[in-house]
């Protein structure tokens, strides 16, 4: 299973759920768009922090973003 293309495109997908632009979202949790940005595109891996920031930010579980399970 690919976790890495599961969790950016979860994250695509609750961000545009909400109707968020990456710079919004960036900005909520505390880094650059172009930093967010790299997360949708797979480029880099969100800290431990960020990942904590954007599971609390898109009020779902860790494990949900992560894509280990399908239950928010």
């Amino acid at each position: 299973m690919n976790y890495q293309k599961i969790f950016r495109t979860r994250l695509r997908e609750l961000r545009i759920e909400k109707k968020e632009t990456q710079r919004r979202v960036g900005e909520a949790i505390g880094i650059a768009e172009r930093h967010y940005q790299r997360f949708e595109l797979g480029e880099n891996l969100p800290s431990f922090e960020n990942l904590i920031a954007l599971a609390d930010h898109f009020a779902v579980s860790l494990d949900y973003l992560t894509g280990r399970t399908d239950e928010r």
